[in-house]
């Protein structure tokens, strides 16, 4: 394993250490609402510290773009909400600029109802290309990780995407709209033409993991609109080094700045943008 995964797995395992206690008592959690149906805990503020605490000791002058902090400079300034073409930029050309992606518990609204549907997620860019990335799920220990170039794992098992070739033969994940602001009318166009031609359509509630199971091949393929760079930092590597495919609904590579994200096999991945662009 690449020296930086074995850091990023030992961060990942403390923050799902913290999860999993608090899972025991989630009667007692502090929940806040930071907007229509978006929640934060304690929980997501103390798994993302214990990320952030792992990867600085290790490498000092690196940065991080966080789900609950924003963008941090590896002087420990604090700069907030920032764009992925922002966070990427770099200051100096002669020196490689490390970001690490965190999505300290993704699936903040499963997690408070007690479903066991959630993740930590962390990748890391260098120079803007991922080259990292590490998916924790504590609820059942399932580990997946990726180093550009070196494939893809679960808990040390080599992933492929599935092989299926007929979108009415697969079964696709995807994320409902859960926002005042996101276009519930386009998304249900979207549903009812996906549903109509594949097997099953399913929603669990965590992107991170739905990505890193369409690396596993558990979905044949994924799509949700208006993510974030943490949602989808680590389970894009995944895919690519699983053999998949992952695009915005055009098919391109924009999927960070427009926030929309599709992921299958190559067939699928052509059959699901004729319906989705």
């Amino acid at each position: 394993m690449h020296p930086m995964m074995n850091v990023a797995v030992k961060a990942a395992r403390n923050a799902g250490t913290i999860i999993s206690r608090a899972a025991l008592n989630i009667e007692r959690l502090q929940v806040a609402r930071k907007q229509q149906n978006d929640y934060v805990t304690e929980v997501d503020r103390a798994a993302e510290a214990a990320v952030i605490d792992v990867l600085r000791e290790a490498y000092p002058h690196h940065h991080f773009l966080a789900e609950e902090t924003g963008y941090i400079r590896s002087d420990g300034e604090q700069l907030g909400a920032m764009s992925w073409e922002d966070a990427i930029r770099q200051d100096d050309p002669e020196q490689d600029h490390h970001v690490w992606v965190i999505d300290p518990l993704d699936g903040t609204t499963n997690f408070i109802h007690g479903f066991p549907q959630f993740a930590v997620s962390i990748a890391l860019a260098v120079n803007g290309v991922l080259q990292q990335a590490c998916i924790y799920d504590p609820s059942r220990d399932e580990l997946f990780t990726a180093t550009k170039g070196a494939g893809a794992y679960l808990n040390n098992r080599r992933l492929r995407v599935a092989t299926e070739t007929r979108l009415s033969e697969c079964l696709i994940g995807t994320g409902f709209p859960f926002r005042d602001d996101q276009d519930l009318d386009q998304y249900t166009k979207n549903f009812r033409k996906m549903t109509r031609l594949c097997a099953g359509l399913r929603r669990p509630g965590a992107a991170s993991l739905d990505l890193a199971y369409v690396a596993a091949g558990r979905f044949d393929g994924f799509f949700e609109a208006d993510l974030k760079p943490w949602d989808m930092a680590a389970g894009v590597l995944l895919i690519q080094e699983a053999g998949g495919l992952v695009g915005n609904y055009q098919g391109d590579e924009s999927y960070f700045h427009t926030g929309q994200i599709m992921a299958a096999n190559p067939r699928i991945f052509a059959q699901m943008a004729q319906i989705l662009a």
